[in-house]
């Protein structure tokens, strides 16, 4: 017996070892190990507060600006302003969309006119890569609700039980001559038709409700399979097995101080490494943009915690109405590389010194004394080649410069390999001084970009005007 259990012992001590060699060798996963997250917002208002803007954050709470704090997507559509962005991936990951209110206060339009008499459209954009996007399209949504005065704050889940999407929105449908958003949806395979809107979500009375955004729970996290937040004059909390069936109200947020009052605009944001959730909401009342609220379970009002102050940041941008993806591997070093924080920069012309180069109307000149976006480029990696240079504008992002019929205009990037190659130059020695630069044409090298009568053109060059003309001077 005894030498049984000295057996016994030897085995349990030799397994103890083990385990506890295998605790110590293994490392503590670092934030950043994983991939991380990208929020798709607005910053404000105006024609460029009113855009799409990307933040990423390794751990979920500390955020980075995208593209230098710059505009990642502009919307040459409606009202030409966007707000309230949702980011939707395809269940294979192979498609994404933004899909956003066509609203631009400030830019020609009131707060009242926008409630009343609004755009009835969505604004929507594709990716197959969530680097090139299309062009921006319109979806009428509303115009088929009886007396609906606008659409804001769009959302859109994946239904398993009818394989498609759910696409849900607010409209003012007025009650008794009073003002009553209320949400919709309509169902969509692609985001260009939608079936006839029916009611969603309507609270009793005259209470309004504009935003609201659905989370899926894994099995085991509280009792339902969705939760969804809305705001409503509290940030209700509701839950649901099924995204058409019957929901329950869970409570709301009331218990740790938040009310619909102060913040709107609930963005879910599930860590990818644990069980728990951020419910971020836009502090609008105070002009602050997005807070975290933490929880382990969405379903239980009881677990919502505010963070400490110094425990998250936002960037340098104030995050105002969005979404949030959970990036892969891939995907994230796409984004980072195609968005990265690169300078913008002016183009000063060598032999008028008071001239840059700049955009009007799409078409490309040197003007006197331009500090406007319109005079500011950064320079990509070239789109056709390693080495080289494409110009991309500021205020219009995925617009280059690009020669045709060696002319200049600020032109869409298509995708194609033709916009490549015209829109790809290569940076050297300035031909009339080597400490300014020129540049070359990629697909006609014995061209260069030179300014002619004030207008860019690719010209050959074979006088010492011409090398004046083509050199340039890259400044803040």
């Amino acid at each position: 017996m005894s030498a049984v259990l000295a057996r016994l012992a030897a085995i349990l001590v030799a397994a103890c070892l083990l385990f506890t060699s295998q605790v110590l060798t293994t490392p503590q996963r670092a934030a950043a190990a994983d991939p991380g997250y990208l929020m798709t917002h607005f910053i404000g208002e105006g024609a460029t507060g009113q855009q799409i803007y990307f933040s990423h954050s390794a751990d979920g709470l500390h955020w980075n600006d995208l593209n230098g704090g710059g505009m990642t997507l502009r919307s040459n559509v409606g009202t030409r302003g966007v707000r309230d962005p949702a980011l939707v991936r395809s269940p294979g990951g192979d498609k994404y969309w933004i899909i956003a209110t066509d609203l631009c206060i400030g830019c020609g339009q009131t707060w009242s006119q926008a409630i009343n008499d609004g755009s009835r459209n969505l604004v929507v954009w594709e990716s197959t890569d969530l680097v090139n996007w299309s062009q921006p399209w319109l979806l009428n949504v509303a115009g088929a609700i009886p007396d609906g005065r606008n659409a804001w704050a769009p959302e859109a889940i994946w239904n398993p039980a009818t394989n498609d999407y759910v696409l849900y929105w607010a409209t003012n449908v007025p009650l008794n001559g009073a003002t009553k958003h209320r949400i919709f949806y309509a169902r969509t395979s692609d985001f260009r038709t939608v079936t006839t809107p029916q009611t969603y979500i309507e609270r009793p009375g005259t209470q309004e409700l504009i935003d609201t955004q659905i989370v899926e729970l894994p099995a085991g996290v509280g009792n339902y399979r969705y939760v969804r937040a809305s705001g409503d004059g509290q940030i209700t909390l509701e839950g649901s097995n099924s995204i058409l069936g019957t929901w329950t109200n869970l409570g709301n947020l009331s218990g740790i101080g938040l009310t619909g009052s102060q913040v709107e605009g609930p963005m879910w944001m599930k860590f990818r490494d644990r069980n728990e959730w951020t419910l971020y909401l836009d502090q609008y009342a105070s002009g602050r943009g997005y807070m975290p609220v933490m929880t382990t379970n969405p379903s239980s009002p009881g677990t919502y915690r505010i963070p400490a102050s110094g425990s998250y940041s936002m960037g340098g941008t104030k995050k105002r109405h969005g979404s949030i993806l959970n990036l892969t591997a891939a995907e994230e070093s796409r984004v980072l590389t195609r968005w990265s924080n690169t300078p913008a920069q002016r183009l000063q012309s060598f032999n008028f010194q008071d001239r840059y180069v700049r955009h009007a109307n799409f078409d490309v000149r040197i003007d006197q004394n331009i500090t406007s976006e319109d005079a500011k480029f950064r320079l990509r990696p070239g789109l056709a080649g390693s080495g080289t240079v494409s110009f991309e504008s500021v205020n219009f992002p995925g617009y280059f410069l690009r020669h045709s019929n060696y002319d200049f205009q600020l032109v869409y990037n298509d995708g194609s390999s033709q916009f490549a190659a015209d829109a790809t130059f290569r940076q050297v020695a300035g031909l009339a001084d080597s400490t300014w630069s020129s540049f070359q044409s990629y697909n006609h090298p014995d061209r260069y970009i030179r300014h002619y009568a004030y207008e860019l053109r690719l010209d050959p060059i074979t006088t010492a005007t011409g090398r004046n003309d083509a050199t340039f001077r890259v400044t803040s």
